[in-house]
């Protein structure tokens, strides 16, 4: 995943912070735009995760700091409701502008409910997706109701939302009570994705309920089953972004992917080494994935190892050359399971004689056979196993040519 960080000017003249994470070839098939949740900022880990797995769906994504916000510039008192609508107008004009207008917004809890407004003022974008998001605009008051009779009789205060302390005034808090959600949400006439968890605490799933009721068809709601309002384990987060990825696939019209320029090569590999920890994009002509290392050596455990993934090889390689023998031969044979696992032994330990001992890798193959089949088939299938053309790159001498390219 590669990342631009840009500085876009809002209609009152804030730079606000942001960042264009894209696909490893860095040309996204589709532009979205992502609206992070009340009092937060686009730097928090949920909203990267869901960042990275869009991307990995060909998508260009913009994360950016509301003005006040993060690395925003202005005061929080101006971050009223309004003014994250506008923010969201303003990053959406420039990208457009500069790169490709969005077609997917994304917005988490109030970020949702302005992705919402935001929709039904931009015709580009094609459709929204929300994570945890009210069902009124109002509901968010009540993370600063305590402040609310101070500011009638003193104007502006400080008040404490989430052990942080912030500035509101007169327009921040009234800004909050003159959208009609529910009646923008009946007539947004976009396709909309509802993601929620039933046991949130911040923003209960009764919102879902309403903002699912209150919205069109194409609609759809995904529950989060016991993930928390922030989304705080990785494994939610990733999981939200992979299936709005997979989601707004229906109503935008796939793209092959442009391979970045490998001179020719079957397979571009890439790590963000200042980012990404280990999290390593992949990609093929047509294909994404991605590799990474457990988080008892310092990655994400985000997908396989690189081991992982050469057990993966022999074993897709086995149980496909099984299949193509088995069908020449029109025997009976209807699954194949291969379970590879692999180590580092000893020579001593293998028994193995050596000039000097050592340490030796091994993949350890095990087949179950499904089928009809007489011990000579199985016998056999079991000799073919060995001959599928992984099995023999591992065990014959491989050559490998290491270039450095400028």
């Amino acid at each position: 995943m590669k990342r631009e960080r840009l500085r876009i000017q809002n209609k009152k003249g804030h730079k606000l912070q942001a960042y264009l994470e894209l696909p490893v070839d860095r040309k996204p098939h589709y532009y979205a735009i992502f609206a992070h949740c009340f009092t937060c900022n686009s730097n928090l880990t949920a909203v990267k995760n869901i960042c990275k797995a869009l991307t990995a769906h060909g998508f260009g994504v913009v994360r950016f700091d509301f003005t006040g916000l993060g690395r925003s510039e202005g005061e929080f008192a101006e971050s009223y409701f309004s003014a994250n609508v506008n923010d969201l107008i303003a990053v959406n004009d420039y990208i457009a502008a500069n790169y490709q207008a969005p077609s997917l917004l994304v917005g988490h809890s109030l970020g949702g409910a302005a992705v919402i407004v935001a929709a039904s003022i931009i015709d580009n974008v094609k459709a929204v997706a929300t994570v945890g998001a009210p069902s009124t605009v109002s509901h968010v008051k009540h993370h600063f109701s305590h402040g609310i009779e101070d500011v009638k009789s003193k104007g502006e205060v400080e008040i404490n939302i989430g052990g942080r302390p912030f500035k509101i005034d007169k327009t921040f808090v009234e800004d909050f009570d003159k959208v009609d959600l529910p009646e923008i949400t009946k007539n947004l006439r976009k396709p909309l994705l509802i993601a929620h968890a039933p046991l949130d605490k911040i923003v209960g799933i009764s919102n879902a309920h309403d903002l699912y009721h209150n919205a069109h068809h194409p609609k759809s709601f995904i529950s989060l089953d016991d993930a928390d309002h922030l989304l705080s384990k990785a494994e939610d987060s990733l999981y939200v972004g992979n299936i709005i990825g997979t989601w707004v696939g229906r109503y935008f019209k796939p793209k092959d992917n442009t391979m970045l320029d490998t001179k020719g090569e079957q397979l571009v590999a890439h790590l963000d080494v200042k980012e990404d920890e280990f999290t390593t994009s992949i990609q093929t002509l047509k294909h994404d994935f991605i590799a990474d290392e457990p988080e008892s050596i310092g990655g994400n455990d985000f997908g396989p190892s690189p081991y992982d993934y050469l057990s993966a090889s022999l074993a897709a390689c086995t149980v496909m050359t099984l299949k193509m023998y088995a069908q020449r031969k029109k025997w009976d044979l209807e699954e194949v399971y291969v379970y590879i696992t692999y180590s580092k032994k000893h020579s001593d330990d293998l028994m193995l004689e050596t000039d000097v001992p050592k340490y030796i890798d091994v993949l350890q193959k095990k087949i179950e056979l499904v089928g009809t089949l007489d011990e000579a088939q199985r016998q056999r299938l079991t000799e073919i196993a060995s001959r599928c053309p992984v099995h023999k790159t591992l065990i014959t001498d491989t050559i490998i040519e290491t270039e450095l390219l400028s």
